[in-house]
């Protein structure tokens, strides 16, 4: 039988509609080898190395009548050639030509009786670079576990690894009746499933239970946060259909360099600088920043159980309210430090993954329902969405193409303007913002205020050494 949607990746096929398409991606900027790159060369690394991700190669199939959450299936017709697609820009093309054209590519929606994903070789970029362009439905990618299509084209060396040819011949599509058979077998079996999610509930309440008693109601302080609204922001409007795309990027030792000197993590110290960032583009907007104003962030945090002997691959989402009323950048800072360390500390990722056992519960025809009931959900507890995913920290090719920069593109949630995603790689943090077009028209401005806001924490580490240089001469 093929392989069933969970209810957490079908729910993504739910939540899809004209102004919210649930693909995430990737811009990713390389330089082109003396050898050059072109098209055909993509289309041939892609066919070889497709083999280890055999989901690209399937289709979303849905029962009949809804009778269980629809499944993969081998797509008979499947073209490569369909997914991976050609661009280019008038040249030398800039960074800004690239990044308007992401922002167009990313407004569109997947084709939904294909493969949902598309790779898109942009040419003729200024410098001799180009870039690649990742498109993949959020089904299809659970953002830890799986694998992207543009992890599998990447080598660590110039030297592309050798790839066997693998010839792939599509498994016989189901047909309706054995689609409907599956789903009677499934609704059989459904009451261990239930009684099961029921005691791994159960099981996670007696834990967080005693963890509020040893810990004085850590989860009651989570639940209290998400039972607040968010303040009122520019940030939570009516979004449209199409997109802007902003990017900004910055040294990893800066980072590190902000962390050694005030604590913390590195991801406090990428918080506090997006809190920085925030409060300045407000200002800009003429928007009143008072001392206690708070932008609500968030932010999914990856979580693995300690002596765990196989991966499990968790996203506990943490509520984060970021202090943009703060003038002085340390104490934002410290203020995120202390937050973030509580939400860990107090055992708040009990409760959430008990609320994903339990959306097994949930029948799949009203998996539309509840998800759309999510995705107001979460505009009304939060005002914007950041994932910081840390990568590697040495150089990588793609048919001998060194890759300079990697800034993702996330979907935005409905009625919230903008989404900010950053990953760090070879030394380098890339800030990739997708933006809703017509509500962020100044989103060059906000990534600006990024940089400023690095440049306003990194100040106060110049200030402190300063200091301590003239403590030791008196």
């Amino acid at each position: 039988m093929p392989d069933r949607l969970s209810a957490v990746d079908v729910s993504f096929l739910y939540l899809e509609d004209e102004t919210t398409p649930m693909h995430v991606g990737e811009m990713l900027v390389f330089q082109a080898p003396d050898s050059g790159f072109d098209y055909d060369r993509l289309v041939t690394l892609i066919r070889r190395r497709i083999a280890f991700v055999p989901r690209y190669r399937q289709r979303v199939r849905w029962v009949p009548g809804r009778l269980a959450n629809p499944v993969w299936v081998d797509d008979q017709d499947f073209d490569v050639a369909f997914h991976v697609r050609r661009s280019a820009l008038p040249s030398p093309g800039t960074d800004g030509q690239l990044r308007e054209l992401a922002a167009r590519i990313m407004s569109r929606p997947l084709d939904p009786t294909r493969p949902l994903w598309e790779v898109y070789l942009v040419e003729a970029l200024q410098g001799g670079r180009f870039a690649i362009l990742t498109k993949t439905h959020q089904s299809m990618v659970d953002g830890t576990a799986a694998v992207d299509i543009g992890q599998v084209i990447l080598d660590p060396t110039p030297d592309p690894r050798p790839t066997p040819d693998v010839h792939w011949n599509p498994s016989q599509e189901p047909s309706g009746a054995e689609l409907v058979a599956g789903a009677v077998v499934d609704s059989v079996r459904r009451p261990a499933v239930v009684v099961d999610n029921a005691r791994k509930g159960l099981a996670d309440v007696s834990d967080a239970a005693t963890g509020l008693l040893r810990q004085a109601g850590g989860l009651v302080s989570a639940l209290w946060t998400a039972a607040r609204p968010p303040a009122e922001s520019p940030l939570n409007v009516p979004i449209g259909a199409q997109r802007r795309f902003g990017t900004a990027t910055a040294d990893l030792e800066d980072f590190k360099r902000i962390r050694r000197e005030h604590g913390g993590t590195i991801n406090d110290v990428v918080l506090a600088v997006i809190a920085g960032a925030l409060r300045a583009w407000l200002m800009t907007r003429q928007e009143n920043v008072g001392s206690r104003h708070t932008i609500r962030a968030m932010v999914p945090v990856s979580v693995q159980d300690i002596g765990q002997r196989t991966p499990a691959n968790r996203v506990a989402a943490f509520l984060v309210d970021l202090p943009t009323g703060e003038q002085d950048p340390v104490v934002r800072l410290n203020r995120i430090s202390f937050e973030m360390a509580q939400h860990k500390d107090g055992g708040h990722m009990v409760g959430a993954q008990s609320l994903v056992a339990l959306t097994g519960f949930t029948p799949p025809t009203l998996h539309a329902m509840g998800a759309r009931l999510g995705a107001d959900l979460s505009r009304r507890v939060a005002n914007v969405v950041i994932t910081n995913v840390p990568g590697p920290q040495q150089p990588l090719y793609v048919a001998g193409a060194q890759l300079l920069a990697a800034y993702p593109i996330l979907p935005l949630v409905k009625s919230m303007a903008v989404s900010i995603g950053l990953t760090s790689y070879n030394g380098g943090v890339y800030f990739g913002l997708n933006a809703d077009r017509d509500a962020m028209d100044d989103i060059d401005v906000l990534t600006a205020c990024i940089s400023e806001a690095i440049d306003e924490l990194l100040d106060t580490t110049r200030k402190s050494r300063t200091r301590a240089k003239r403590t030791r001469k008196d």
